[in-house]
């Protein structure tokens, strides 16, 4: 993803203002206004110098736009995977505003650490984003963030050995290329089942309706990757390969996400091109692979002493002028449907991937408890695969297999 100078045009904005910088852990307005302290955290890569302190400078451009408060700004690093674990841990003593990942909604509502967003506010987040969106971020029928980015994964490849027409199958892909893909990594192996019909807690969010990845159509799927395992046009990947494929030319497509979008351009240059997920052949039918896809937030602590100032800034930081601050200085996709109108972001190959992806060939990855029972077997059916000791004539076995150990407790 592309840097565009945003961090020298909005420190050179606040220079015009007058506004001074907040230092490295903490920083002060001079509005005179009701003294307020906000401890907000974020991602390392949101607070560093190369990416032109995107945090600090919008919590300075927040500060600027409210001379009613005297700001104070407490700076903490927590990436959006951990912050519901140290937040949940201790709520009193955490962040007022921080990052999540919507996956771990339940650990952080649990723990009664996750603010609802109702009223104006609600409304102000509705306005801006889709209702797909808004779906990962609510929980009986409460709005829990402020969603900033969808998360999921896509497609990146060669567009010298691959046509537009080549990359809606990935069977006609194997044709004409090498392809790579995660097959031991339970956050992608399910794109196959769940192409084919199998189901998580029904709609995603009953967790009494269990897994149903098993029977016939489960089956078929462990049939057809035992035989993708054995393509010889087809890769593993794991440790950083998929990218060195295609840095040496021995791949030509690979499964990922944005976080490895300047890696692949650095490997393929004009050549890269990104797709949503390709269908697959099963039985003579085409089925539409389906990722997990879910959001990133800016959640507000519950115990806030300043509940008014930190909600106003978790909405500020999801803002249309945040997110493409955050996009431009951190290579951040927005999910702001203002945002995704605009020309020069529409023009982005990678944006339009991750967002095409979440909307049309995903999943909602459900954040029910019991989800977590579900990584370990389908992980180890894809190494089972791959070390051959799943084959076509225990296939229907091992299905099964897989499938209660997801609806079990892990013991």
């Amino acid at each position: 993803m592309r840097k565009r100078g945003a961090a020298l045009l909005l420190a050179a904005a606040l220079a015009v203002t007058g506004l001074a910088g907040c230092g490295a852990s903490s920083g002060e307005t001079a509005s005179g206004g009701e003294k307020v302290r906000l401890m907000v955290w974020s991602p390392q890569n949101d607070q560093s110098k190369d990416n032109g302190e995107w945090l600090q400078t919008m919590c300075e451009a927040f500060a600027e736009e409210h001379p009613e408060w005297d700001i104070t700004f407490v700076y903490g690093v927590a990436d959006e995977a951990s912050a519901a674990g140290q937040v949940s841990q201790d709520p009193e003593a955490s962040a007022d505003v921080f990052m999540f990942a919507n996956d771990t909604l339940t650990t952080l509502t649990d723990a009664s650490a996750l603010a609802k967003f109702g009223g104006k506010y609600r409304e102000e987040i509705e306005s801006m984003n889709t209702p797909e969106v808004l779906d990962s971020l609510i929980m009986d029928e409460d709005l829990y963030g402020v969603p900033f980015t969808t998360n999921t994964w896509f497609m990146y490849y060669d567009k010298s050995v691959f046509s537009e027409e080549d990359i809606q199958n990935l069977d006609t892909m194997l044709e004409k290329g090498v392809v790579s893909f995660p097959f031991t990594n339970s956050w992608y192996l399910p794109a196959f089942y769940l192409g084919n019909g199998c189901t998580l807690f029904g709609d995603g969010t009953d967790e009494a309706a269990g897994v149903d990845f098993g029977g016939q159509k489960a089956v078929d799927v462990t049939n057809y990757l035992i035989d993708l395992r054995n393509h010889p046009n087809f890769r593993i990947d794991a440790d950083g390969s998929g990218i060195a494929g295609l840095r040496d030319g021995s791949i030509s497509a690979m499964f990922s996400g944005s976080w490895d979008a300047n890696a692949v351009k650095e490997a393929l240059g004009d050549d890269m091109g990104v797709a949503s997920l390709p269908a697959f052949t099963l039985n003579g039918e085409e089925k539409q692979m389906l990722a997990y896809a879910g959001s990133k937030a800016i959640g507000v602590n519950p115990n806030a002493k300043n509940m008014v100032a930190a909600v106003e800034l978790a909405v500020f930081l999801a803002s249309p002028e945040a997110q493409k601050a955050h996009y431009e200085m951190c290579g951040v996709v927005p999910c702001n449907t203002q945002l995704l109108s605009e020309e020069a972001i529409q023009a982005d190959e990678v944006v339009t991937a991750q967002n095409d992806t979440f909307n049309d060939t995903s999943i909602l990855q459900p954040f029910v408890s019991k989800m977590n029972n579900c990584w370990t077997p389908v992980e180890n059916m894809g190494k089972s695969i791959r070390n051959e000791s799943v084959t076509h004539e225990n296939a229907a076995e091992q299905t099964e297999q897989m499938n209660e150990a997801m609806n079990s407790d892990g013991i």
